[in-house]
């Protein structure tokens, strides 16, 4: 079984020991305010590798910081500090090396019209043309001159020098992918030069041509050389994705375009394409969430494959390897690429291979761990294993002395704390007051689009089972069972409880929360009015919507999704849940305030204090949860280590639970 997966493969002249590479990925914060590989970033790579996977590329490395110039220390820039980054980056190449993997350096040129200004960008935005930046229209990118663009070409060839003295087995160039700046010359909606760069689409194919001949020249002709490639845009228009099945005219690549693209790079010399789709402008087709399809971009790869010889890498949530597996066997793919599955879990390959698969902790594709934490200027992490990123220090170690430990509630938060305390040896006993593990991801995770969560919380108990740890169920833990126990430790994890809202007919039948929603204890009508557009409440409107309810979403500020559990929510969640949202009619109604429910449906009230009457079959309330500190207020004072972690401390997502248990956990 998943044979394919472990079949050697060659890139050009490289063999490679298995068809598993890690896709790149931003791996900000992880480098020193040169731009060079911090430790922790030589740990993070070297423990894929000790995963085993075949073939690492490295997170986005800048060829030059001065025309598209970024905040420092973010990510790695070649040329900040050339001989520093050859030195960290030859005792990462080695250490990786050691574990028979390969790995290759992606260079990038730079962000451009994708870039944030004043964020990002220290400068201003610069692109093939003089084009609106993509998170600040207001802001027009200035167009680069040719002898710029020339200069940025020999950056390149500069930097796959180094990296090859560094010791990487290949660059690969980003990228004909995601509408990055090297993107935006190769797409006509962006490109509008009438120079060499510019014009069919063979001109606007001349920077990655000279990108590619260039370095052979230098580094030699066998020395791989790939490239990151979308091949197809989804733009739907300037700022606007197009859905999944949405019938709409692409404005960027399409399909037809970009296997002529590739035809045309792989005749330039290059030796892989790792493909996705996507742009900024569709950024959940690049860095598909919750609501995307497993095996996303296969349709579109298998195409492409039959057109090239080179080798297409693919990625796009194949994190399942009877998933993965399939894309190999069915042509679709000649390597399979994962992203966040090894910020989840490094060593997914050797779990596969030792047949261990239900041990594969699963990304739950929230974003907020990774890409999100880069737009919240942290470093590199994941939500569900926190670890990641900083592995040196995250190792859990045994405990100077075994303790007996009590964690109430089985939770995310609590199973978490149970792991972590466990692998370090201590005495733990989980008490869960229903008859299942999970807490208010059971019932969050009802619609078909939350099936990761599902495996997140079959993980979990799988977890519990195979560290033998002892779970109490169907039991209310209170002072008096405390005082008999007499544990060492006490760790609360109670959770929260949905806010309700005292108002007039709040006691009507036709009146639930989303948890009662989701969880069945009550049914929706037709006509269903949600209060409250967080996370939560979309995401409930949208699962009431696909089963042909009218729903309408009633929010008190001026827009839907400002944050999810008080944290910001990834924008290519946001947009995709906005985006699915329209094409269910789903009607918001903002800047107003539930007041009433009537037997008809309810009153809003709207800034301006105009009142207005809707029809109802049912009110969902979803305006947040309040934790439940119940015990721990019972016990605070009366016993020394008494921890509350999760929910029970704030209301918040899977990442604050996740974390929070994981840190006790370690350290209890």
């Amino acid at each position: 079984m998943y044979e394919s997966l472990f079949q050697p493969m060659k890139i050009g002249k490289l063999e490679v020991k298995n068809r598993i590479s890690m896709a790149p990925m931003g791996a900000f914060g992880l480098v020193d305010n040169e731009g060079c590989y911090s430790q922790r970033a030589i740990d993070y790579y070297v423990e894929r590798a000790k995963g085993g996977t075949g073939l690492i590329i490295t997170s986005i490395t800048k060829v030059e910081n001065k025309l598209d110039k970024v905040v420092s220390g973010i990510i790695p820039v070649v040329s900040e500090n050339p001989g520093r980054f050859l030195m960290t980056s030859a005792e990462m190449t080695e250490r990786v090396h050691a574990y028979g993997a390969k790995i290759f350096l992606q260079l990038t040129m730079g962000f451009g019209r994708s870039g944030v200004p004043g964020a990002l960008l220290t400068a201003p935005p610069v692109s093939a043309s003089n084009i609106p930046n993509y998170w600040k229209p207001s802001v027009t990118c200035n167009e680069l001159t040719t002898a710029q663009v020339e200069w940025i070409v020999q950056q390149f060839v500069e930097s796959a020098d180094i990296a090859k003295k560094a010791g990487f087995d290949g660059v690969e160039i980003h990228a004909v992918h995601e509408g990055y700046l090297l993107d935006q010359f190769t797409l006509a909606l962006f490109n509008r030069r009438t120079d060499k760069y510019g014009g069919d689409l063979k001109g606007r194919l001349t920077l990655p041509i000279e990108i590619v001949q260039g370095i052979k020249k230098r580094c030699g002709k066998d020395y791989p050389v790939g490239v990151r490639y979308s091949v197809k845009s989804c733009i739907k228009d300037w700022r606007q994705g197009g859905l999944p099945d949405e019938d709409y005219v692409e404005k960027g690549r399409d399909l037809e375009e970009g296997i002529e693209a590739a035809k045309i790079l792989e005749a330039a010399g290059y030796d892989e394409l790792n493909t996705d789709m996507g742009t900024y402008d569709a950024w959940y087709w690049s860095h598909p969430p919750i609501y995307q399809k497993e095996g996303l971009y296969l349709p579109y790869t298998k195409k492409l494959k039959e057109a090239v010889s080179i080798p297409v890498i693919v990625a796009g949530k194949l994190g399942v390897p009877d998933v993965a597996e399939k894309a190999l066997d069915e042509d679709a793919a000649d390597m399979i690429g994962l992203g966040r599955p090894l910020l989840t879990d490094p060593f997914w390959p050797k779990k596969v291979l030792n047949h261990q698969v239900e041990q594969i902790r699963p990304c739950i594709g929230c974003h907020v761990g990774c890409l999100g934490r880069g737009f919240e200027g942290k470093p590199l992490s994941c939500a569900v294993n926190p670890a990641c990123g900083r592995e040196r220090y995250y190792e859990p170690k045994p405990a100077c002395k075994a303790k007996k430990v009590m964690i109430v509630g089985g939770g995310v938060a609590g199973m978490e704390a149970a792991r972590m305390a466990t692998l370090r040896g201590h005495q733990v006993t989980l008490y869960e007051k229903s008859e299942a593990l999970g807490g208010q991801i059971i019932p969050a995770s009802t619609p078909d689009f939350k099936i990761d969560d599902r495996r997140l919380i079959a993980w979990y108990e799988n977890e519990m089972k195979r560290l033998n740890i002892a779970i109490v169920y169907g039991t209310e833990v209170d002072e008096v069972l405390v005082n008999k126990e007499k544990p060492e430790v006490v760790i609360i994890a109670t959770g929260a409880h949905e806010v309700h809202l005292n108002l007039p007919g709040a006691d009507k039948d036709k009146v639930a929360s989303s948890i009662e929603i989701l969880s069945g204890k009550k049914q929706a009508g037709d006509n269903v009015l949600i209060v409250g557009g967080g996370l939560v409440g979309c995401e409930t409107a949208l699962y009431l919507a696909q089963k042909g309810k009218k729903v309408t979403i009633v929010e008190a500020q001026d827009k839907i999704l400002s944050n999810g559990g008080g944290k910001p929510i990834p924008h290519m969640n946001k947009i995709m849940l906005i985006d699915l949202l329209n094409k269910y009619d789903v009607a918001v109604t903002t800047n107003s305030s539930l007041t009433e429910i009537t037997d008809e449906g309810a009153v809003l009230t709207n800034t301006h204090f105009h009142r207005q009457a809707v029809t109802a079959d049912t009110v969902v309330i979803s305006v947040g949860f309040k934790p439940d500190q119940r015990l721990y207020h019972e016990l605070n004072g009366k016993v020394p280590d008494l921890y509350l972690i999760g929910d029970a401390y704030q209301a918040a997502n899977i990442m604050n639970a996740v974390w929070s248990g994981n840190e006790i956990g370690m350290n209890c």
